[in-house]
């Protein structure tokens, strides 16, 4: 699959070069909604000129620090202080480093790898942050940092007409870690070409401009939020409004009052916030909600299961919700973001494998194949196999990991070098893409393969105490062979319950749908599954975290 290509202009113009064309625009460009101990969010906003005062501050503070190219750590909230430093580090001519906060436990280990790995010595934050970031960063194993710099602080200076440092289109512009549990955080290279080339392809596909306002809640740190919320916007010259993740979590309505609260939205999350959604929000808090004006409501990240959308759409097309706003989407952080999407026709729900999988759609500016493993040649009938990807958008590989990156972006196909190997298997058919799960997830019982999705929607099916989102099917190794452990969280309001009758189900219906016996079955409290950053299971972690070597549960409690 190909389309049209992204132009040369796009390739040759570093992202914040976009910011000196709004030098004089006093329109808004950025908003949070700070919903901190208030009934009601309010409103803290950056206009275009505003936004370039701010960024050029950062830059003047990091000229005097760093040399262009050296590392710049962002570990910052969720506020406009993330979006100032992120810039101003681009303007610098810095390679930024988005992280998060240290302010969740969860995120703590993770930050301190990152840290470890990319040699940041200056870090950005907000003057809230300082004395806890300088507490982590004496309390943690990781490098001290020569400056903590809250750039909500620094002196602005209206009468700086700086420009950004020149760099290259093939110079690094920020690290993007990977979200996953299955090896040690890898930084991905993303130079300013490819952020460049993923910000035309994003709005080339969703008919992002002046007009959108881009909508949400996905953390700055992860692939998405920053593509949609920060970079996007900056590429358009829309506006983005936000609010923190957590915000959302503890009140899914807030998700929908920024669908609903501004013209023309565009909005992304994962699969699991539209269930969330659905089931959080009862019906009368729903009616509260006109969503006629939501443009785009792109699902990414983790696999789209048709029952989400069906229920998403029966749950909220009466209230206004255009069914063509729904997009399924695919991407992944090693081709910066963005790989296809579908159309304002609508979720396309397809048989695969005796299967319903949603069509995801076409691909933007750059080129998809699907490649039969172990092989690396297109299939003569079917086409199935690795999705394989090659673009502007592909990053030039993993931060100091030159082994790992010939593995995954060193591919050749058909003669021609440079394929990023994606590790999610697909379809093609009809021109359109479906992504039917990922190969190191991929269980193999007696020479059947068979998805750890499948069996995960099989369980979350099986009990009404159980459900989507919160199940990790994994596989292990047996003296006679490869088995199939299945651990659930069960609801957080479960009444009385009886787990054995909840284990009984689960099994049966696995064995029923999939022939597999399972090895296992455990029943954890709410919030026992762990999960990445972006908030998906995290199936391999599951497995360190409920199975030993010697095959009986590690930290098993219901």
């Amino acid at each position: 699959m190909s389309t049209k290509e992204v132009p040369d202009e796009v390739l040759r113009t570093p992202l914040v070069l976009r910011l000196l064309e709004r030098a004089d625009v006093e329109r808004p460009a950025y908003t949070h909604l700070d919903c901190s101990n208030r009934h009601e969010p309010v409103e803290d906003t950056l206009t275009w000129a505003e936004l370039l005062v701010h960024v050029r501050a950062v830059a003047a503070k990091l000229r005097e620090l760093i040399q262009p190219g050296d590392r710049v750590a962002i570990t910052a909230r969720q506020d406009l202080s993330y979006v100032v430093a992120f810039f101003g580090a681009l303007y610098a001519g810095a390679v930024a480093v988005p992280l998060s906060a240290p302010d969740v436990r969860a995120h703590r280990e993770r930050l301190v790898g990152v840290l470890n790995d990319c040699d940041a010595d200056i870090w950005l934050t907000s003057e809230a942050l300082v004395e806890r970031l300088t507490e982590f960063a004496e309390a943690e194993p990781v490098p001290a940092p020569r400056e903590i710099v809250a750039v909500d602080t620094l002196p602005l200076d209206p009468a700086d007409r700086s420009r950004p440092a020149p760099v290259s289109p093939e110079d690094p512009a920020y690290l993007q870690y990977t979200s996953g549990t299955t090896r040690s955080p890898a930084g991905v290279i993303v130079t300013h070409r490819a952020l460049s080339a993923a910000c035309w392809q994003i709005c080339d596909a969703y008919d992002v401009g002046e007009h959108t306002t881009c909508v949400g809640w996905i953390p700055f740190f992860h692939d998405m939020g920053l593509a949609q919320l920060v970079a996007g916007t900056m590429h358009s010259g829309g506006r983005t409004v936000f609010i923190a993740p957590l915000e959302f979590i503890r009140r899914p309505e807030r998700w929908l009052l920024l669908m609903s609260a501004y013209p023309n939205t565009l909005t992304a999350a994962p699969n699991f916030a539209y269930d969330l959604v659905t089931e959080a929000v009862p019906e009368p808090k729903r009616a509260e909600y006109d969503l006629s004006t939501v443009s785009i409501a792109l699902s990414g990240s983790e696999p789209v299961r048709a029952a989400t959308v069906r229920e998403f759409l029966a749950a909220y097309e009466p209230h206004g919700f255009p069914r063509g706003a729904f997009r399924p989407s695919y991407g992944l952080a090693e081709a910066t973001v963005y790989v296809a999407s579908g159309d304002s026709s609508g979720p396309v729900v397809t048989e695969v494998d005796g299967r319903e999988v949603v069509e995801i759609g076409w691909p933007r500016g750059q080129r998809v194949r699907v490649v039969a493993p172990p092989e690396h040649v297109l299939p003569a009938k079917v086409d199935a196999g690795e999705i394989w990807v090659k673009g502007p958008n592909v990053a030039a590989g993993y931060w100091r990991r030159p082994e790992l990156t010939a593995e995954v972006f060193g591919a050749e196909l058909d003669g021609e070098g440079g394929w990023l190997r994606t590790g999610d298997l697909g379809t093609i058919r009809d021109g359109r893409l479906s992504v039917t799960g990922r190969m190191k997830d991929l269980i193999i019982i007696d020479g059947r393969n068979h998805s750890p999705h499948d069996i995960e929607e099989t369980v979350a099916a099986a009990h009404p105490l159980l459900g989507p989102e919160r199940v990790a099917a994994f596989s292990v190794d047996l003296d006679d062979g490869e088995g199939v452990v299945v651990v659930a969280e069960r609801a957080r309001k479960a009444p009385d319950f009886d787990e054995a009758e909840i284990a009984r189900a689960a099994t049966r219906a696995v064995a029923d749908r999939h022939d597999i016996r399972l090895k296992a079955f455990f029943l954890v409290k709410p919030g026992g599954l762990p999960r990445t950053s972006s908030g998906k299971v995290a199936r391999s972690a599951a497995r360190t975290r409920y199975w030993t070597a010697d095959g009986t549960e590690s930290l098993h409690g219901s």
